[in-house]
């Protein structure tokens, strides 16, 4: 679908398929241990189990009409991932029907060369095709580069998380 001038090879936004899954699951479980070497609180820790889990949860995914799950791919390697999906109204997050990007995540060797935004791109045009007329995405509030390239892109930021650890967390 795309192809970045950062990069000396093509890369290319596809659909994932099942034989992507295991490194899927392997980059949802550093996507997992980022967020938590944030802070340790407020975030979970990866296991052993992880990528398992992740990759077996990302595979009941892939054949759901209203999910979307898209790689990055350089050179016949997958080197990132998004997760989205069109929901509907979520009154506890106060808002109607809306696409949602839960994860993009690229593989630290890929950093900073157009594969995130390639990837944020691909999935807010997947998003606007299914018809979603509104995207919302969450961002750790350690992630600064995270939050640059999604205001870059448009997004205004609109809820702040804020969290409070009783008995010592």
């Amino acid at each position: 679908m795309s192809s970045e001038p950062n990069f000396k090879s093509e890369l290319t936004i596809r659909a994932a398929t099942e034989a992507d899954i295991d490194v899927l699951g392997q980059y949802g479980a550093l996507l997992i241990s980022m967020h938590h070497d944030w802070d340790r609180f407020r975030f979970i820790p990866a296991s052993s189990h992880t990528p398992v889990m992740y990759a077996s949860y990302l595979k009941s995914q892939l054949d759901r009409p209203e999910v979307l799950v898209l790689v990055a791919e350089l050179d016949g390697a997958v080197v990132g991932y998004a997760f989205a999906g069109i929901e509907g109204p979520d009154y506890m997050s106060l808002r109607g029907p809306a696409g949602v990007i839960h994860d993009i995540y690229v593989d630290d060797a890929y950093r900073r060369r157009g594969a995130g935004r390639a990837l944020l791109t691909a999935a807010v045009d997947e998003l606007s095709g299914r018809g979603a007329t509104q995207i919302v995405l969450s961002t750790a509030h350690r992630n600064a580069a995270a939050q640059h390239m999604f205001t870059a892109a448009g997004f205004e930021a609109t809820m702040v998380e804020m969290t409070l650890q009783l008995n010592g967390g």
